[in-house]
């Protein structure tokens, strides 16, 4: 999983992010998951524009995109060593799941 991470930091930029949060809005979630071998997020969520995203299957194509190369939802960590961390350096916010997404209490990771 660190390898995974390592790759993830290296290769990833908040363009390849951005790219997959258009993915995303294009294709819809189900789509989306389809697509790129992903799920719903469980704990967290990556917020863009007042929108919330699926902060791992966003990251994890973002890799893909980045590299051609694709990663499974099991060869990275999704929490706050894992991709909320790669997300927050890369200058995005990742929420906390409940927390309404204008508030900035604690659970902010950014």
């Amino acid at each position: 999983m660190t390898d995974a991470l390592a790759r993830l930091r290296a290769d990833v930029t908040r363009d390849d992010v951005l790219r997959a949060i258009q993915e995303y809005d294009r294709l819809g979630p189900e789509q989306f998951f389809s697509a790129h071998g992903f799920g719903r997020s469980r704990s967290y969520e990556l917020v863009w524009d007042e929108r919330r995203y699926p902060h791992k299957a966003i990251l994890g194509t973002a890799y893909e995109f980045a590299t051609g190369q694709r990663l499974g939802s099991g060869d990275f960590e999704g929490g706050k060593t894992g991709a909320v961390a790669v997300l927050t350096k890369l200058g995005f916010t990742v929420r906390d799941k409940g927390q309404p997404a204008g508030s900035s209490p604690e659970g902010d990771q950014r």
